[in-house]
C-alpha cells in the first residue's frame, strides 16, 4: 500500500470510528446529563470524609462524589484499605478534630431515638466534628472496614431510616438502604443543631435537590429507551425494572 492509499484509508476509518461522549470533569457525567448546574455548595458545620471504593469511582451515578461536590469542607478519598493512606491518617491525628464514622452495627450509637440534648452530649464542643462515610456497596463497605485498621476503633454512629430511599435507578438490598448522599443528608438533619447548623433553613436540602434531579433524569432516559423497544437493546429483567416507573 502506497502512502496515498494509506492516508485515504486512515481518513475513511477515522470518519467511521465511534465518537465518545464528552464527560464533565466534575461530575463525570456526559454533558447532556451533567448535574453541576443544580449544585449549590454549603458547609454543614460538619466535615465529611467520604471514602470512595474504586468500583464507585468508575460509576457515573456515584452519590459520594455528588455529596463531595455539594459540601464545603468535605474530602473525597479513593481506596479500599485506608490503613496507610496519609491523608486519612493526617485527619485522624488532628487534635482539633473529633473523628467518628457513620456505620451501622451493634456497637453503633443510633441517633434516631436520642433527644436533642442527648445527641449534643456525644460531641466535644471544643473540636471539629469529622464524620467518615464509606461510599460503596454493602459488601465492599464491610471489606473496607475490615481491612482499614485505622478506622476500626472509631466511634460509630447510625440512624433508623424514616422512609424508603429515593435511589430508584440503582438496585438496593432493601428499600430502607440509603444512598451515601441520602445518609449524609439525614445525618445533617439529626446532628446539625448540635454543631451550630441551622436545620430550619433547609440549606442541607440542596443535597436532595441535586440527587432528585439526577434520579428523575435517569428515569426519563429509561422510559425513552423503553419506548424505542429495539430488539438489539439490552433490557433488564422485568423484575429489576418494576421500581423505575
Amino acid at each position: 500500500m502506497n502512502l496515498k492509499d494509506y492516508l485515504a484509508l486512515k481518513e475513511r476509518l477515522a470518519a467511521t470510528a465511534p465518537t465518545h461522549r464528552e464527560l464533565c470533569t466534575a461530575c463525570i457525567q456526559p454533558r447532556f446529563s451533567c448535574y453541576c448546574r443544580h449544585i449549590e455548595r454549603f458547609h454543614p458545620n460538619i466535615d465529611f470524609v467520604i471514602l470512595i471504593h474504586p468500583i464507585e469511582v468508575r460509576r457515573r451515578i456515584a452519590t459520594g462524589r455528588m455529596s463531595h461536590l455539594c459540601l464545603e469542607g468535605s474530602y473525597l478519598i479513593r481506596g479500599q484499605n485506608y490503613t496507610e493512606v496519609p491523608e486519612v491518617n493526617q485527619i485522624l491525628a488532628d487534635p482539633d478534630r473529633q473523628c467518628m464514622i457513620l456505620y451501622p452495627g451493634k456497637t453503633s450509637t443510633n441517633l434516631t431515638p436520642l433527644k436533642r440534648d442527648e445527641r449534643k452530649a456525644l460531641f466535644d464542643s471544643t473540636k471539629k466534628l469529622t464524620l467518615f462515610v464509606i461510599d460503596g456497596t454493602w459488601l465492599t463497605a464491610k471489606k473496607m472496614m475490615r481491612q482499614s485498621q485505622n478506622l476500626t476503633n472509631l466511634p460509630r454512629l447510625c440512624f433508623s431510616p424514616e422512609k424508603p430511599s429515593n435511589f430508584r435507578v440503582r438496585k438496593q438490598p432493601h428499600q430502607a438502604c440509603y444512598s451515601t448522599l441520602e445518609a449524609i443528608h439525614h445525618t445533617i438533619e439529626l446532628l446539625g443543631d448540635s454543631q451550630g447548623f441551622d436545620i430550619s433553613s433547609r440549606t442541607h436540602d440542596r443535597l436532595l435537590k441535586v440527587f432528585d434531579s439526577m434520579v428523575e433524569l435517569q428515569l426519563s432516559f429509561i422510559r425513552k429507551a423503553d419506548e424505542l423497544d429495539k430488539p438489539t437493546r439490552y433490557r433488564r429483567p422485568q423484575t429489576l425494572r418494576k421500581n423505575y416507573a
